[in-house]
């Protein structure tokens, strides 16, 4: 398919983010708990769909988890832990810019993780998340994907901005030769942790614009009745002539010079 300009996705989008804040409404009025996971290859995008979710939305509310490397602390604990503690409490949305697939891509392929280790995740993940479903957590699980092709015009546009060159990590790099491996790690991981209770999804993303609508609207179309009204807002009249501000103390800073 070919690419959406800007205005085309702009236009596209809007009606889903508003439909994503009456979501939101009624996961605060119903006391639901939602945790979407984004999964994927470096550059498929996940920053950028997770972004045009929550843009629109109370930050207090919606939350985005992006773990760093485990601490010498948190590498002693069970290692569904550290992810736990990030799991939304009543009216509250936790979008996982990575999660604890770590285990079964990263670390997989780049050595980080035993082959025992990633086994026993691939039996306990699917444990893991039943329990999440069954305490009445909505899971949603989005793989984003993109060809090596896309990637390696991605990861030049990243050298090539000094916007976007802090995205690079040395583990980049490296990955960039091991296309083939997580694409196996993929793989297995589908096989043991697709579930009827916590399934995948996977969303083409060779073009970002568009897999971010595919997702949003997957999203959206999976949730139960999100209709609720939104409560009017009591705002009277000002009762007096707006004021100006005032300064005695400290005067504000000369304006940035655009002209």
């Amino acid at each position: 398919m070919s690419k959406l300009k800007r205005k085309q996705y702009e236009k596209l989008l809007e009606p889903m983010q508003e439909e994503l804040v009456a979501m939101a409404r009624w996961v605060a009025a119903t006391g639901q708990r939602v945790v979407v996971l984004f999964e994927g290859r470096d550059t498929a995008g996940k920053g950028g769909a997770i972004q045009a979710i929550a843009a629109r939305l109370n930050p207090r509310q919606c939350r985005t988890v992006a773990l760093p490397k485990p601490t010498e602390a948190e590498a002693g604990q069970w290692y569904f832990q550290r992810y736990a503690a990030h799991l939304p409490t009543t009216g509250q949305i936790i979008l996982f810019d990575r999660s604890w697939y770590n285990r079964a891509g990263v670390e997989k392929v780049m050595g980080f993780a035993k082959d025992e280790q990633v086994g026993e995740f691939l039996k306990a993940a699917p444990q893991f998340e039943k329990m999440l479903t069954d305490d009445g957590i909505l899971l949603f699980k989005y793989w984003l994907a993109c060809d090596q092709e896309e990637q390696e015009k991605r990861f030049a546009e990243r050298i090539d901005d000094p916007l976007k060159r802090w995205k690079l990590s040395p583990i980049d790099q490296a990955a960039r030769t091991k296309y083939a491996d997580y694409t196996k790690a993929r793989e297995e991981m589908l096989e043991a942790t697709h579930t009827d209770w916590a399934p995948w999804t996977l969303v083409d993303f060779n073009n970002q614009k568009r897999g971010r609508l595919t997702l949003i609207r997957n999203l959206l179309d999976r949730l139960p009745d999100t209709k609720c009204d939104e409560k009017p807002i009591d705002w009277p009249p000002l009762g007096h002539k707006p004021l100006k501000e005032r300064f005695e103390i400290l005067k504000p800073i000369p304006d940035f010079p655009a002209d």
